[in-house]
């Protein structure tokens, strides 16, 4: 197995098949001119990581995302299918962070395989989750990983903030440099159920911690397959454009808003909140299947009155009980802010995307933050 990592970082449902999501992301997408038998074969766990990777490979890798639309990733379980496609595949992308649960024992059932695992999150400094606030940073780190293959045949010094580890027996060229990560003080524990170990997972909501993801899937890959390096950059770059340009338009929608706090179902945007300066109030915890104690919705409810609070936020895939139950007790209306865990059905069948999915995010804030 070939690890590498960039630093920069349930109502049960099981899904039988790989599958990929109908939306297409970006024009990376779009119909390929590259031969089936030269594309790479690349696994990413969840909407988010299939839109970032995507937008970076473009035609020269078949991406396929294993949550598949209108699950929720929190609920989903590997089977033994997917772990042997795993295995057959050239390339895993996951978030990392405490997000798949799953992910470990994939990871550790790949050793001795050439399976890479790229961990979208690694290096990024990752927020303590709680029931209320997230406003204490918590770096996340990772042990130092150095891990060494042999049957290389060939060295390639590829010059990126890290370097890669070694990799053996890829018909794709992998270059042979190890991965050294530095500056990280605090090692956490990738748990197998649906607990993030006390880590708020959630960094791509943040378009600043998604361009840092999406450097690190780009380098980690250009270190793997130097000879596609040249095009997986431009892709970046491209589609870190866009992303750059939903920041300013972050930045600037909710610069001047009448309130700075938001009440949401579930503490998923920590990140976002932390990075335009506005105050995440979450019903529930960093899962969103927990559910709220009665002394828990009194203080959002007595919160919620005394801050006059029009809006609360439910999101998509998950039930709007909690949600609805506070609003109707408070006479609020509800609205959606879409944590992008996964598409739904609906979203879909529109085309939408990680990109449009943010601008439904940030329209729905502004009116909410403005009232």
């Amino acid at each position: 197995m070939l690890v590498i990592s960039g630093c920069g970082n349930n109502t049960a449902t099981k899904a039988a098949s790989t599958s990929s999501p109908a939306a297409s992301p970006s024009a990376a997408a779009e119909a390929s001119s590259v031969p089936a038998a030269d594309k790479l074969n690349i696994k990413v766990s969840f909407y988010p990581m299939y839109e970032f990777t995507k937008s970076i490979t473009g035609d020269l890798a078949n991406v396929e995302v294993l949550v598949p639309p209108g699950v929720e990733p929190h609920d989903w379980e590997s089977t033994a299918k997917d772990m042997a496609d795993i295995s057959d595949a050239d390339v895993l992308v996951y978030n990392g962070a405490g997000m798949e649960g799953w992910v470990q024992q994939i990871v550790d059932g790949a050793a001795g395989s050439d399976l890479i695992t790229i961990e979208a999150s690694k290096g990024l400094q990752v927020i303590e989750g709680t029931e209320h606030e997230h406003e204490h940073e918590h770096e996340h780190s990772h042990e130092e990983e150095a891990t060494a293959e042999a049957d290389h045949d060939h060295d390639h010094d590829h010059q990126h903030d890290e370097s890669a580890t070694e990799g053996s027996g890829h018909d794709h060229s992998h270059n042979d440099t190890a991965v050294s990560e530095a500056d990280h003080d605090h090692d956490h524990d990738h748990d197998h159920d649906h607990d993030h170990g006390g880590l708020d997972p959630h960094v791509w909501l943040d378009p600043v911690m998604a361009i840092k993801e999406v450097r690190t899937i780009e380098a980690a890959l250009s270190a793997a397959f130097p000879g596609n390096a040249a095009a997986f950059r431009a892709n970046s770059d491209a589609y870190i454009a866009k992303l750059e340009k939903l920041d300013q338009d972050f930045r600037a929608g909710l610069q001047n808003t009448k309130r700075k706090d938001f009440i949401t179902q579930h503490a998923a945007f920590g990140y976002l909140a932390q990075q335009y300066g506005l105050t995440q109030v979450p019903i529930a915890g960093l899962s969103p299947e927990q559910e709220p104690s009665a002394a828990q919705m009194a203080k959002i409810v007595e919160f919620a009155k005394a801050n006059k609070v029009t809006t609360i936020f439910f999101e998509t895939l998950v039930s709007s009980s909690v949600a609805d139950t506070i609003a109707q007790e408070i006479g609020a209306k509800t609205a959606v802010l879409n944590p992008i865990e996964g598409l739904t059905e609906e979203d879909a069948a529109h085309n939408l995307d990680y990109l449009s999915l943010m601008r439904q995010n940030l329209e729905a804030l502004i009116q909410a933050l403005n009232e």
